[in-house]
């Protein structure tokens, strides 16, 4: 009788893609334009890949134009632009990460100490507000704060006594690297404490109350119960991220235009869009993005892989 009761009851909770649907078919229909979105912009241009193997000619169009295998590729990899903007790519990435994505984890371990929830709400609000803005509105604000000799922060810190002249924020390169990377940390940091504490609201109480009765004070309880209870949510953001070492923002790179710090300024998009938009070399501007990508996602399977050999989950 107990067989044949857990049979019947493994039976029921077999469910088929026909009852899922007819079951939650709102849910099905709302994932359509999406599904959509992504299959028009993303699958859909997959065909159009095989121009980095071509010398491809917009008048000829793709089944007009000559097919030169990996010509193109060998010719971008001797281009000295090229390595200039892979190497200033990657070097930014990486101190993007290293110094962008411990912030947003700082951040929401301590709004998640906040007990007056008044100001925690009006915070978190001043905090996220920055990534709904545009990169054009926050490099002209940020040209107009740094300027050497009219800017705002240059003028208060000439007037507290701190420097004695201006200081080239946006006009020297090593100047102009430091404000890129802290301005793109402060961009972004917002949007990224929301999903932490999100894995936050996930922790089990009843770990808090035990580090209570132990005498853990609020440090400890953030050590050894907050950290790793978000630990799984870390470990799958540092792996996308790393996805994005080789990628480039080409409206942030524009938003920050200058052309005293072209050296370190000129990364993979702003080459992408000269070479390939620009001058019209459409082979060479697919090539590059196409190299971007297979990078990306080389570094994620890895990455994935290390995550699983040291005994998180992964993202895979």
């Amino acid at each position: 009788m107990a067989k044949s009761t857990g049979a019947k009851a493994e039976v029921r909770t077999k469910t088929t893609w026909k009852n899922a649907i007819k079951r939650d078919w709102q849910l099905y229909l709302l994932l359509l334009l999406p599904v959509a979105l992504v299959l028009v912009f993303n699958y859909a241009a997959y065909p159009g890949l095989c121009i980095a193997f071509m010398d491809y000619k917009p008048i000829k169009g793709i089944a007009g134009s000559e097919w030169v295998g990996m010509e193109v590729f060998q010719k971008i990899f001797k281009d000295p632009d090229f390595l200039r903007a892979l190497r200033n790519s990657i070097v930014f990435n990486l101190l993007d990460l290293m110094v962008g994505f411990p912030m947003p984890i700082i951040l929401a371990l301590m709004l998640n100490e906040l007990r007056f929830m008044r100001f925690k709400k009006v915070t978190q609000t001043i905090l996220y507000l920055p990534h709904f803005l545009s990169w054009a509105i926050i490099g002209s604000v940020a040209y107009t704060m740094f300027r050497p000799a009219t800017g705002l922060v240059n003028n208060l810190l000439v007037n507290a006594g701190v420097i004695a002249e201006g200081i080239p924020f946006m006009n020297e390169k090593w100047h102009w690297a430091v404000t890129y990377l802290l301005v793109g940390v402060w961009q972004g940091m917002g949007w990224g404490t929301i999903l932490y504490l999100a894995a936050i609201t996930s922790i089990n109480g009843e770990l808090y109350e035990a580090c209570i009765i132990d005498g853990a004070n609020k440090w400890q309880k953030m050590w050894h119960v907050t950290l790793p209870g978000i630990r799984g949510t870390i470990v799958t953001l540092l792996i996308m991220n790393l996805g994005r070492v080789m990628g480039s923002n080409l409206e942030r790179l524009t938003a920050f235009d200058n052309t005293q710090v072209r050296d370190f300024q000129y990364q993979l998009a702003i080459y992408i869009y000269q070479k390939g938009m620009g001058a019209g070399k459409y082979s060479e501007g697919t090539a590059v993005g196409l190299f971007q990508s297979l990078v990306g996602v080389i570094l994620v399977l890895l990455s994935d892989k290390i995550a699983k050999a040291l005994g998180e989950e992964g993202l895979l």
